[in-house]
């Protein structure tokens, strides 16, 4: 197994269609970076997202999920409450080829900040947008900027394809769209 550089990231996202809508350098400015970088590439996160509430006093069950336990705003920035936790999903739609596992960490930017950001690794063979899960670790409000860069992705190539890939297994998060909640 061995980490990709930029070179490859660029030559399989333009031949496999890997990466969508797909940035080949970094893009700086006023925002928070995002595309390629040395060894990975830097995702966006998009303006759809879903912040818990105890308004209805429920409890977070990943075998009986309730909607209910989530305001869905849509807008170019969210405020995490203190101590709490939002899902969002990446500007980027992912198609992992067979041979790749994606393992993602988040953007030092945020990291100072309090903000982590989870997202279980990608597997050879999955497709879609990738939901993010953002913890805001401090005791204060904190924002998340929609349409720029959050978490790195590290692409480690396999010396050989696996012998089933979680498209061959039909994964139940294959070919996600939007925010997608927990299903068992």
């Amino acid at each position: 197994m061995s980490v990709q550089s930029d070179k490859w990231i660029i030559q399989m996202a333009r031949d496999n269609d890997m990466i969508s809508p797909f940035e080949d350098k970094q893009v700086r400015g006023d925002k928070i970076s995002f595309g390629v970088s040395s060894y990975g590439y830097d995702a966006r996160v998009s303006d759809e997202f879903k912040i818990f509430t105890n308004v209805n006093s429920e409890i977070v069950d990943p075998k009986n999920f309730k909607s209910s336990n989530f305001i869905t705003k849509n807008s170019s920035e969210c405020i995490i409450p203190p101590n709490s936790f939002v899902l969002a999903r990446t500007v980027e739609y992912f198609k992992i080829p067979k041979n790749v596992l994606v393992i993602c960490l988040g953007k030092s930017t945020y990291a100072r900040c309090g903000i982590i950001v989870n997202v279980t690794p990608l597997e050879p063979g999955w497709e879609g947008h990738v939901t993010l899960e953002f913890s805001n670790t401090t005791p204060l409000p904190a924002k998340i900027y929609a349409n720029e860069g959050v978490a790195q992705f590290v692409f480690i190539k396999g010396n050989e394809d696996p012998s089933v890939s979680y498209a061959d297994r039909n994964g139940k998060y294959q070919g996600q769209k939007g925010v997608t909640l927990p299903k068992i």
